[in-house]
């Protein structure tokens, strides 16, 4: 019986030590587009991925997309021609740890230094003194909180905004709910470790498809661009890094929603109202009752967490309406 435990034991080893260092999967021909498309700028020595493409002439307009968490820059693509028909300059980054960026660990990741990121970014492309537009989604909205913050409060930031797009974001830590996973990796230094390593095609697949809407679903090919794009240089690893963000939200509320309550910069909110984390009516109501200048569009009722991708038609036709009514 012992030498039955023993041989098995040897089977399992090897194969659970294979498992676990699964090489990550290849680019797509699109994502290898993308990424073929964009350029790389150093931020203290770590490389940080961005798309800038020059679109409209006659305008000086710039567009700055900043995308949410675990994805990249690659989910603005299905908005991003339309955009560059508009808009002089569109440009997007990857944040640190994201997409094709650098994902260096162990590192203390943060919202602040995400804008920093942002800020550099800015200073690199030579907009210092240009008035920008900024579109953000999920944690892409804080990030750009915390920018709205350093222009008009301590006034010590490299980026005037000319106006600011939100989209489903969880700004408000009392009407944010978190997944399970989610909710594990910021909070064990113990199991984190495990679960970056264990996290699967199958269970990024499960969790994603639960924050977009039954009728807008990726197909098979876009479920597996997000997840190369989470695997590039073991983007996985550093998740429960990343997921700290959600604290930070908390322990900087007054911060960043004070910014928001507070600027006189021209404001948007598109939201799909099916978001299983910032759930309708809750979160809507909260942000029209404390933002309220700010203008709102809700999209269709099957519209979930993903709006850009999920109702590309309707997050442009939403957006363009915001920016020429001021």
């Amino acid at each position: 019986m012992r030498e039955w435990w023993i041989h098995v034991g040897l089977i399992c080893i090897p194969l659970v030590a294979v498992y676990l260092h699964i090489p990550p999967p290849q680019l797509s021909p699109a994502l290898q587009k993308w990424h073929s498309a964009g350029q790389v700028f150093y931020f203290r020595g770590r490389k940080v991925f961005y798309r800038d493409s020059y679109g409209a002439l006659g305008s000086s307009d710039v567009v700055i997309l900043l995308h949410g968490f675990p994805t990249s820059s690659y989910d603005w693509n299905k908005i991003w021609e339309p955009l560059t028909q508009r808009f002089h300059r569109v440009v997007a980054p990857d944040f640190l740890g994201f997409g094709f960026s650098e994902k260096p660990r162990p590192h203390k990741y943060s919202i602040f230094e995400q804008a920093s990121v942002v800020e550099a970014l800015v200073v690199h492309l030579g907009l210092i003194n240009q008035r920008v537009n900024v579109v953000s989604h999920d944690y892409g909205d804080t990030v750009a909180l915390e920018l709205l913050y350093r222009s008009e409060q301590n006034r010590t930031g490299h980026l005037t905004l000319n106006s600011l797009c939100l989209s489903n974001g969880g700004i408000f830590p009392e009407t944010h709910y978190p997944r399970l996973l989610q909710t594990l990796l910021k909070d064990s230094s113990f199991l984190a470790p495990v679960l970056t390593r264990l996290t699967n095609y199958m269970m990024f697949q499960k969790g994603i498809g639960e924050v977009f809407g039954p009728y807008t679903q990726p197909t098979d090919a876009e479920f597996w661009d997000m997840w190369t794009g989470l695997r590039y240089n073991d983007g996985n690893l550093v998740l429960d890094s990343i997921l700290r963000y959600i604290n930070q939200r908390l322990k900087h509320r007054e911060r960043w929603v004070g910014a928001l309550t507070s600027t006189l910069v021209p404001l948007h909110m598109i939201y799909g109202p099916l978001d299983p984390v910032n759930p309708h009516p809750q979160f809507i109501r909260l942000y029209q009752q404390l933002v309220q200048r700010s203008t709102v569009t809700i999209l269709d009722e099957h519209i979930s967490h993903y709006p850009q991708l999920e109702d590309p038609t309707g997050f442009l036709n939403a957006y363009f309406n915001f920016i020429h009514s001021f």
